[in-house]
C-alpha cells in the first residue's frame, strides 16, 4: 500500500517506516522539520515536510502522494517530562485538531485504512476528554486505535529502566503496528504482561 506515516521522526515513527519498506509498501514520512528529510529518506520513506495544523497543506501532501492507508503517530511532547503537564495543552490540541485534519485529508485522498496511536491509561481531566475525542473520530471512520502502554527504550523517557505498568519497549510497539493496518476497525492494546516476559495483546488476535 502506499501508507502515509504523520509523526515519522518520532520515535516510533523512525522504527515504523524501515518495517512498513521491508513488507513491502510505499512511505510518505511526515515531519514538521525540514533538518529531518535526509534521516527519513535513508530510511526508506518519501520525505514531507508539513504541519498537521495547515489542514490545506496536509491534504494536498495526502492526496497527492495518491495515499491508501494514513498512520497517525503524532504527538507534542517536550524532551523535558519534566515539562509534560505545561505541553498538556498542547498535546491535547494535536489528539484533536490534528486528528481531524489527518481524517480529512485521508477522506480527501480516498483512503480506505486508518490507524492511530493513543494511549492505554487513563489520563486526567482534558487529556483524557482528548485522548476519547481521538478515539472516537477513528473508531466512527472504521479505523484501528492502539492504545501503547508507556514506551520504553533508546529515545524514549525511560532508556535506562522499565516505567510503571502498562508499558511496551518501543521496538516492538512498532513491530505490532504493522499488522494493525490489516485489522478490522477496533481498539488495539500494546502492553507488557506478566513479568519480565513480554507479550502484546488485542482485541483480534
Amino acid at each position: 500500500m502506499r501508507i502515509f506515516l504523520a509523526g515519522a521522526s518520532g520515535v516510533i515513527g523512525v522504527r515504523l517506516v524501515p518495517l512498513l519498506v521491508a513488507s513491502g509498501h510505499e512511505v510518505a514520512g511526515m515531519t514538521r522539520s525540514p533538518g529531518k528529510k535526509n534521516a527519513l529518506r535513508a530510511l526508506g520513506a518519501e520525505p514531507v515536510v508539513c504541519d498537521v495544523f495547515d489542514a490545506e497543506a496536509l491534504r494536498e501532501a495526502v492526496v497527492g502522494f495518491g495515499t491508501e492507508a494514513v498512520v497517525h503517530e503524532l504527538t507534542d511532547l517536550p524532551d523535558d517530562p519534566a515539562r509534560i503537564p505545561e505541553m498538556a495543552t498542547a498535546n491535547s490540541r494535536m489528539r484533536r485538531e490534528g486528528t481531524r485534519n489527518l481524517l480529512a485529508a485521508a477522506e480527501a485522498a480516498g483512503a480506505s485504512r486508518i490507524v492511530a496511536q493513543s494511549v492505554a491509561w487513563q489520563l486526567p481531566g482534558d487529556g483524557g476528554a482528548a485522548v476519547e475525542e481521538l478515539e472516537r473520530a477513528v473508531l466512527n471512520v472504521g479505523g484501528v486505535v492502539i492504545r501503547y502502554g508507556q514506551l520504553y527504550g533508546p529515545g524514549t523517557y525511560f532508556e535506562n529502566e522499565k516505567p510503571a505498568a502498562p508499558r511496551v519497549h518501543v521496538d516492538e510497539a512498532a513491530r505490532r503496528t504493522v499488522p494493525a493496518l490489516d485489522a478490522p476497525s477496533s481498539v488495539v492494546v500494546v502492553t507488557e504482561v506478566g513479568g519480565d516476559s513480554y507479550h502484546a495483546k488485542s482485541s483480534w488476535d
